[in-house]
C-alpha cells in the first residue's frame, strides 16, 4: 500500500471515529458510519483484507481519534546499545511497545525494557518524539497513526532474559547493528541515539 492512500484512510477513519463520539443528531450517526465503512472498504481493497474484519477493527477503537503512543528505551553498556530480537519477525529493535493505560511514559518504557530484555532500568530523559508516519524515518505503512517516544535509560540491574516477545538480547556498537525490525526501529534512529550518547546535551528531536 502506498503511503498517500494510507494517510487518506487514516484521516477518514479519524473523522468518522471522532464524529461518532461527538454525534449530536441521528443523521450524524448515519453519515459517520458511512464514512467509516468507506475507509474500511478502501483499506481492505488496498490490502486484500476482508472489509468486515477491517470495519470491526475500526469500530473497536472509540472516542476522540488520536495517535497511539509507542515508547522505546535507549540504554547503553560499554558504549554499546541494547537491542532485542523480536519473536514476531526475527529482527532487532530497541526494547519498547505500546504505552499502557495507567502508566506514565517513563513507567511504560521501564516496564517494556524489563519485559523484553530482563534488565531493570530508570528513564533519565526524553531523547525524541517521532511521528511514525514521517517518511524520513523509513517505517513501513501501518493501520494506526502513532508517535514514538525515545527515552534515554540507565540500566540498574537484572540480566538478559528473553520473553515470549523476544528471542535474544544483545549490545551492539554503531558498526555492529544487526538487521532491524523496520516497523519498530530505524537505522537512522539508532545512529541518532549514538549521537546523543556522545553529546548528552543535545536537545530532544521531534517530528
Amino acid at each position: 500500500m502506498t503511503s498517500p492512500w494510507l494517510g487518506w484512510i487514516q484521516q477518514l477513519q479519524g473523522i468518522a471515529q471522532t464524529g461518532l463520539y461527538y454525534k449530536n443528531h441521528p443523521f450524524d450517526l448515519d453519515r459517520y458510519e458511512q464514512v467509516q465503512a468507506i475507509a474500511a472498504a478502501m483499506l481492505a481493497a488496498q490490502s486484500q483484507a476482508d472489509p468486515a474484519l477491517v470495519l470491526d477493527l475500526f469500530q473497536q477503537d472509540v472516542g476522540h481519534a488520536t495517535p497511539k503512543v509507542d515508547v522505546r528505551g535507549v540504554a547503553f553498556r560499554d558504549r554499546k546499545i541494547l537491542l532485542v530480537q523480536e519473536s514476531s519477525d526475527g529482527l532487532w529493535a530497541l526494547p519498547g511497545g505500546w504505552a499502557d493505560i495507567g502508566d506514565s511514559p517513563s513507567q511504560a518504557v521501564e516496564r517494556e525494557i524489563f519485559e523484553e530484555s530482563g534488565f531493570t532500568a530508570q528513564a533519565t530523559g526524553l531523547m525524541a518524539v517521532y511521528d511514525r508516519a514521517n517518511p524520513r524515518h523509513g517505517h513501513p505503512p501501518a493501520s494506526h497513526h502513532s508517535y514514538k517516544l525515545f527515552f534515554r535509560c540507565e540500566l540498574t540491574g537484572g540480566q538478559p532474559t528473553p520473553s515470549y516477545e523476544t528471542t535474544a538480547i544483545g549490545f551492539f556498537g554503531p558498526d555492529e547493528i544487526p538487521p532491524l525490525s523496520p516497523g519498530r526501529t530505524g537505522l537512522a534512529q539508532i545512529q541518532r541515539c549514538f549521537e546523543h550518547l556522545h553529546n548528552p546535551n543535545l536537545p530532544p528531536d521531534f517530528d
